[in-house]
Formats: C-alpha cells, sequence, structure tokens
C-alpha cells in the first residue's frame, strides 16, 4: 500500500475506534434500531436527489445497503445495548478480518494461507475468554450479536470487491438509501408507532450529535474511504488495519465512559490482535526465517 493509502486507513480505524463510544451515549437515548434508522436517513437524504446511482446492477446495490448497513449495525446496536461494552464490541467486531478472508475464499477466489489459518485460530482463542469472561446471559446475547454484525460487515467487504470501480460517494449515499426500508419495516414489527414517540421525546442534543456522527465522519467518509481501499488493494491486505480499532475504543471508553479494563480484556486484546498481527505478517516473518 502506498503511504497515503495507509494514512487514509489510519484515519479510517481511529474514526471507527471512537465510534464505538459515540454508540454507547446514543443508545442512552435511542433504540438501536432508530439509532440506525436515523443515521441511514441523515447519510441518504436529501443527497439521493442530487446525486446519481452507482451504475451497478440493483442486487449488489442492495446486498451491500442490507449487508453493510441495515443489518450490521442493527446486530451491533443491539448487541451493545444488551450489555457488551463499547471496548468490548470494538474488540469482537474484529472477527470481520477473518470472516472477510474466509468469504473471499469462497466466493471471490483469493487462496488461504497457513498464516491466515494459524492467526484466526489465535484470534479465536481470545473470543472464547470474552465469552468466558462474561457475567450474564444478556451480555453473552449481546455478545452473539456482536459476532453476527462482524459477521455482515465481512459480506459487506465481499460485496464492495464485486462492485468494483464506482463513485464511493454514490455508493455510500445509495447504500444508505436502500437500507431504510428494512430498517423502518423491522423497526415498525419490533417497536410499533410508540418505538417512534418515544425516539421523538428522547431526541436531545446529545443524541442528534450522536447521528450526525454516525451519518458523515462515520458513513460517508470512513466507509466511503474503506470501499476506495477495499476495491484498490486485496482483502487480506486491507481488512487487518482494523486492528488498531480495538485499541483506540479501548483507550476512548476507558478515557471518556470510565469502562474498567481488567486483565482478561487485556489477555483477551493481546490474542485476537496477535492473531491478526500474524495473519499480516506472518507470511514473510517465516519466509525470512526459511521455515517456508
Amino acid at each position: 500500500m502506498s503511504p497515503t493509502d495507509i494514512l487514509l486507513a489510519l484515519a479510517i480505524v481511529s474514526i471507527w475506534g471512537l465510534n464505538f463510544v459515540v454508540i454507547k451515549i446514543g443508545l442512552h437515548d435511542l433504540s438501536p434500531i432508530a439509532l440506525t434508522v436515523l443515521r441511514f436517513a441523515f447519510a441518504a437524504l436529501p443527497m439521493a436527489f442530487f446525486i446519481k446511482r452507482p451504475a451497478i446492477p440493483w442486487q449488489l446495490l442492495c446486498a451491500f445497503g442490507l449487508f453493510q448497513f441495515a443489518l450490521q449495525f442493527t446486530f451491533l446496536f443491539t448487541g451493545m445495548q444488551l450489555g457488551l461494552t463499547s471496548g468490548l464490541a470494538s474488540l469482537v467486531m474484529q472477527l470481520q478480518v477473518f470472516f472477510t478472508i474466509a468469504l473471499a475464499i469462497l466466493f471471490v477466489g483469493e487462496r488461504p494461507r497457513i498464516t491466515q489459518l494459524v492467526g484466526a485460530l489465535i484470534s479465536f482463542c481470545g473470543m472464547a475468554l470474552v465469552a468466558y469472561k462474561l457475567e450474564s446471559k444478556a451480555t453473552l446475547i449481546g455478545f452473539m450479536l456482536v459476532i453476527i454484525a462482524s459477521l455482515c460487515w465481512a459480506s459487506g467487504n465481499i460485496v464492495t470487491k464485486k462492485i468494483g470501480k464506482v463513485n464511493p460517494l454514490a455508493l455510500m449515499i445509495w447504500g444508505s438509501l436502500i437500507s431504510l426500508p428494512p430498517l423502518l419495516i423491522a423497526s415498525l414489527l419490533m417497536e410499533g408507532t410508540q418505538g417512534w414517540v418515544t425516539t421523538a421525546h428522547n431526541m436531545n442534543w446529545r443524541a442528534f450529535a450522536t447521528v450526525l456522527y454516525q451519518a458523515y465522519p462515520n458513513t460517508m467518509f470512513a466507509f466511503g474511504a474503506w470501499a476506495v481501499l477495499m476495491r484498490k488493494y486485496p482483502a487480506a491486505t486491507v481488512a487487518p488495519f482494523t486492528l488498531l480499532v480495538p485499541i483506540i475504543g479501548m483507550a476512548c471508553a476507558a478515557l471518556i465512559l470510565d469502562e474498567t479494563l481488567q486483565w482478561w480484556k487485556f489477555a483477551a486484546c493481546g490474542l485476537v490482535l496477535g492473531g491478526l498481527a500474524f495473519n499480516q505478517f506472518g507470511q514473510k516473518w517465516l519466509e525470512r526465517r526459511g521455515i517456508i
């Protein structure tokens, strides 16, 4: 990757790391689905009336909006509302790296390496430690939902690669727009009209600022730039940059939300990041030593 693209990747993961704290703050006032709907409504409207739809098949655009936006963030927000801390959520979401690699093998034809498999095993040991140390059934359910969210993110990455070269701004806007109908239907089925009455009552400057951060820096810039990098480089090269997200997320959660950093969180973080690092750098390290 070029130095400029490396700096771009670092900016993206910094925005995403802080975003987990922003989500936790927003969930004090808004339900998970309401926060998701408002996020993508602000990202899509009114720009969808002025930006032409990307010239890609409707099925790819719908798949992008569904996996990368609607499903990923509904599961993520719900998991965090059920008690998974913002720091741990930022860590669990990094499983998307290995889900992305697995899906790329299945659907894009990328070939797996032994270092990817070993790295995945190390990281999943970290996830097993998190699951073991969770203190309540609700939090365990939240943990599982965030794992599903990371799978949705990985699916969105693969769809992005299949989409190919398009205007990233148009893709973000129209992907956000496409995500709204299923989100609104889910909101009405799960929360009813009373849910939106409650949302309107709870809307304040804090909730509004949360929605704006979700819509613009996080969606329009970060996901748009991520789409450019995913299109430009192999998935196994780009995805591991997110290993910095939990470090930033946990640091921000400790500083802003006063989340406690127990020993097992450091251990789990070390295992997950160690697996990600081995996935990214293990091949060259082993080759230099003549092991493979």
